[in-house]
């Protein structure tokens, strides 16, 4: 039976893990096109329970109708419904999407605020777009993205055993460089979508099958 990883050897592992699919996606990034926080915000409450191809076909025409949040914020929400509507769940999102904009103007003078603090009071913005957001679009690694691509494969290779969302991000934050926060989740998305695909993972071409207790299982 394999003993069990102490925690310094499960943070050396990770460090291995993050090294090679640092070299295997030199360009990772964030998949949702923005081009500064309003947009990076909007897009992310947007991909939720929608494909980041899907988000990305529809903010263009989001963002050159509602350029600002002023503007969104001073907008029909039928308007927004009907420009939305694709990525499903769209009345909410609409909802959620004017509530932000007319936070941010109201309470923040039309600026997306930089901080986790006061981007979660944002309707509709939890941790998990907070962080998407202050990791790509200021720069900031406050926490690591844990969707469902790293929610699945940071249990395959057992980098933690917690379950939601939260407890894992909080098991995966000592295990990553903090430099290396905001990328770690691309990179994992990335793998996911290449080599370790939910239904059928290609144990045989992933890079990383060595570093991986799940290999081949």
């Amino acid at each position: 039976m394999k003993r069990k990883e102490s925690q310094s050897q499960l943070k050396a592992r990770t460090h291995k893990i993050v090294g090679r699919l640092s070299r295997e996606f030199p360009d990772a990034k964030c998949a949702l096109d923005h081009r500064n926080a309003f947009e990076l915000v909007a897009a992310t409450m947007l991909s939720a329970q929608c494909t980041d191809v899907r988000v990305n076909m529809v903010t263009p025409v989001l963002f050159t109708t509602f350029p600002t949040p002023g503007a969104l914020a001073d907008a029909d929400p039928s308007a927004v419904e009907a420009i939305i509507k694709s990525t499903g769940f769209f009345r909410n999102k609409a909802k959620s999407l004017l509530g932000m904009a007319r936070a941010v103007v109201e309470q923040h003078g039309g600026r997306v605020p930089d901080t986790m603090d006061e981007l979660v009071k944002l309707p509709g913005v939890g941790r998990k777009t907070a962080n998407v957001v202050l990791g790509n679009a200021f720069g900031k690694n406050e926490g690591i993205v844990v969707d469902t691509h790293v929610q699945r494969i940071s249990g395959l290779l057992k980098l933690t055993r917690e379950k939601t969302p939260e407890k894992i991000e909080l098991a995966l934050m000592p295990l990553v460089p903090r430099p290396k926060w905001t990328i770690f989740s691309h990179l994992l998305i990335l793998h996911g979508r290449k080599t370790c695909i939910a239904r059928r993972p290609h144990c045989g071409e992933c890079r990383i099958s060595d570093l991986c207790p799940s290999a081949g299982l």
